[in-house]
């Protein structure tokens, strides 16, 4: 909630679709690797930016990531004039995830350009390894509130605003798309004492591990560490649920 790249090793043509702004001419590069495909495609009608797909198992779907380039009407809630970044320098990324229902759903985190590759990577790593995420919206659904977000136990990105925190108001690392918040309420913010969401109380017990929370040397932790991205539960006011590139 903060308060305040490793690119993927393996690549390969591939490509989705988006009703998101066009963009130029067609770039693949190729590795050996045969598990995961990654390709940057431009055509003159809307079209995604990154894809990346990889098989988990024969009897669930297989795992997609998108990066699709956005527009200001994109983000009607989430970006307004003097945000410290512009639509295009961010990618709203459309990925598969593992819902707590044991089954594959596919949810939108929108984040800076410049991380989108690494981003589609954690959550590649999340799906195969079944970690459960419980849903994954924009923040504009909730009008751009971060307390609506996280009450409804919203796995997040992009939101210009202010970091939520003591001291002068200055850009949360939410408004440059360099920070996600993941399952606020099984990984709740705690200000000084105070639970953010409430509903995250049972879960301030982080001896307590259950489905779903960020854990030292747990894989949610772990698959955000690998693209050099920082954990907030480290914090004299942990925030359990807030991963970023720039460490606050």
């Amino acid at each position: 909630m903060a308060r305040c790249a490793i690119p993927l090793l393996a690549v390969l043509a591939a490509c989705g679709s988006s009703p998101t702004a066009p963009a130029a001419g067609p770039t693949t590069m190729a590795t050996t690797a045969p598990a995961t495909s990654i390709s940057t495609s431009t055509t003159t009608k809307p079209a995604p930016a990154t894809t990346v797909t990889s098989t988990v198992a024969s009897n669930v779907p297989p795992f997609s990531g998108t990066a699709l380039r956005v527009t200001a009407a994109d983000l009607p809630s989430s970006w307004r004039t003097g945000c410290p970044v512009a639509p295009a320098d961010l990618r709203k990324l459309a990925l598969t995830y593992w819902g707590f229902d044991s089954q594959a759903h596919t949810g939108a985190l929108v984040v800076h350009a410049d991380q989108a590759e690494a981003i589609i990577g954690v959550f590649k790593r999340l799906y195969d390894r079944r970690f459960p995420i419980r849903r994954m919206e924009p923040i504009d659904v909730y009008g751009g509130s971060d307390d609506a977000s996280i009450a409804a136990d919203n796995t997040s990105g992009f939101n210009c605003r202010n970091a939520v925190a003591s001291g002068p108001p200055q850009w949360s690392q939410h408004a440059f798309g360099r920070a996600i918040d993941v399952n606020p309420v099984e990984n709740p913010y705690i200000l000084e004492g105070t639970v953010l969401p409430p509903a995250g109380a049972p879960y301030v017990d982080r001896s307590n591990v259950r489905p779903g929370m960020a854990i030292r040397g747990g894989e949610l932790v772990a698959a955000f560490a690998a693209i050099g991205w920082s954990w907030g539960g480290v914090w004299a006011n942990p925030d359990y649920q807030h991963f970023s590139a720039a460490g606050n």
